[in-house]
């Protein structure tokens, strides 16, 4: 089967500090993956350096048939980038909806400014997503009215109505209250039941263990264990993820007390 994700040989830089170092994996379609790992470790910019929001300096990046060696410029590879975006939907930590639309109006300006679709076909679509999160009857509200949780839903819905081939989450419920997570993790796992390619970057060892088809731990730039959710948790083979999982083990255990 094609892998519906190629990179390969793919580094970063920030001025000196080499933050991806010579990353390669393929992801399949409708394959979940989890990227987890420390703060620091790479992971949001490798997951940034997917669509080219963070553009990486060498290597490839290939989604669901378009190719892009990085480094490059000019207009013909801002057109691929800009292909390759399309193929791609992202939701990040901060809900970044804007403020002065409502919901559906949010999540329907990607496909009418970028994709040039017809409105009363973007609104159609917009609700079928707005629905699938659970928010058809928040349509007409303000992200200030909304929770939270309510508002990330939104940014899901948002992304989904731009018909991507690919679903990005980077972090999506770490800035959430502990007790909003949990609708935005059933969004999610709606998502996967329905066949979509997911990568996510995730603290939630819950959800990783749950949905993830692999399990990708980051450490300083470059994967340290791949491996498949019952391996990664119950036996990990790097000393450097064992420490990451009893750490949070630790800390789970914490919370749960407090």
């Amino acid at each position: 089967m094609t892998p519906i994700i190629k990179v390969t040989n793919l580094d970063k830089y920030f001025d000196d500090l080499h933050v991806l170092k010579d990353l390669s994996f393929e992801i399949a379609p409708r394959e979940v993956v989890c990227i987890i790992g420390r703060s620091g470790s790479g992971k949001s910019t490798l997951l940034r350096c997917l669509n080219f929001l963070e553009p990486p300096d060498f290597g490839t990046v290939s989604i669901d048939g378009v190719e892009i060696r990085c480094g490059g410029q000019g207009r013909a590879w801002r057109k691929q980038v800009h292909d390759l975006r399309l193929k791609t939907g992202m939701v990040f930590q901060s809900f970044n909806l804007f403020a002065h639309m409502t919901a559906l109006e949010n999540v329907i300006e990607g496909p009418i400014t970028v994709k040039k679709m017809g409105r009363q076909e973007a609104i159609e679509l917009g609700m079928i997503n707005l629905e699938k999160v659970g928010l058809m009857d928040k349509a007409n509200q303000f992200p200030s009215r909304l929770s939270g949780g309510q508002q990330q839903r939104v940014a899901i819905a948002r992304a989904m109505t731009m018909q991507p081939k690919v679903m990005l989450f980077d972090e999506p419920t770490s800035a959430l209250d502990p007790e909003l997570v949990g609708e935005v993790l059933a969004v999610m796992q709606r998502l996967v039941e329905e066949g979509m390619t997911m990568v996510t970057v995730t603290h939630e060892m819950g959800f990783a263990r749950r949905f993830a088809d692999r399990i990708m731990y980051m450490d300083e730039g470059q994967f340290v264990e791949v491996a498949s959710p019952d391996e990664i948790f119950s036996d990990p083979k790097d000393d450097r993820t064992r420490q990451f999982l009893s750490h949070l083990h630790v800390h789970q255990h914490e919370h749960a007390h407090s």
